[in-house]
Order: C-alpha cells, then structure tokens, then sequence
C-alpha cells in the first residue's frame, strides 16, 4: 500500500513546495501570463493542492477534483492565461512534486523505492485528470465569452 508517510511529507511541507513552484513559474518562459497573476493568489491555489493531495489522490474524490480544475481553467481563461500555459503550469507543479520526491527518499532502498513508483503513478493518474478537467473549464469559460461578444 502507497506510503502515507511520503503523502504526509508532501502535505507537510507544501507551503514551501508552493512557493518553490511560484518562482518557477514566474522564471519559466512558457508561463509568461503567470506573471500578470498576483504571487499570492498563485501560491494559494498551489497550496491547496499539495496541502490536500493525500486526500485527493489516495480517496479518489476524482468529482471534488474535476470540480476544482474546471474552476482553475475557467478563472484562468477570464484571467487571460493562454490554454498552452495552463497545461505547462500543471506540467510544472507535477515536475516540482517529482523532483521534491527525488529529495526526499533514499536511492536503493526497496521499500521507499516501490512507494514512490506507486505514488508516481497515483501522480501521473491525479495530474492527468486534472490537466484535462482545467481544459474543459478553461473552453467552457472561453466558450460564454464568445456567446457574450455576438
């Protein structure tokens, strides 16, 4: 069974992990728009999702978590965030997970090596369904704003 502890780590330190990740955000020259979004508000939501990614992924609350993504795509197409940038970002805050992981656990021993296969794949399975749930929320968004202008 996945390793709470390695969830709880992520969960423990995930105002950092926030934080990380805004700057390499804000750096990225995929990610441009980002910049015209406030630090705060982007550390915000980052926040949320590795503060409650053991919830997420371990319950599979996959409708709380479609929910939360259209809302991120929707409130970033009003935002003006190119859809290109969108997927990145998420890229980028599964990448920062990844590489925190990396940090973390200890090369060579079974046990922490099998947890972290599982909890990547439990990853991979997360930040797929919410790459696609923020793209149907970002064309809905996109999708009223054209209805409005005609």
């Amino acid at each position: 069974m996945l390793s709470y502890r390695l969830v709880r780590v992520i969960e423990y330190h995930s105002d950092s992990l926030a934080e990380s990740l805004v700057r390499k955000v804000h750096a990225n020259e995929r990610t441009t728009a980002y910049r015209n979004i406030p630090s705060k508000e982007l550390k915000a939501r980052v926040h949320e999702i590795y503060h409650h990614l053991g919830t997420w992924i371990i319950d599979r609350s996959s409708p709380e978590v479609e929910q939360r993504y259209i809302a991120i795509g929707t409130r970033l197409a009003e935002q003006g965030v190119p859809l290109s940038e969108l997927i990145w970002a998420i890229t980028l805050t599964k990448k920062n997970l990844c590489d925190y992981l990396e940090d973390v656990t200890f090369p060579g021993r079974v046990t922490d090596l099998s947890d972290k296969l599982e909890l990547l794949q439990l990853l991979d399975e997360f930040f797929d369904e919410a790459t696609h749930a923020a793209a149907v929320g970002y064309e809905w968004a996109i999708g009223k704003e054209a209805v409005h202008k005609n």
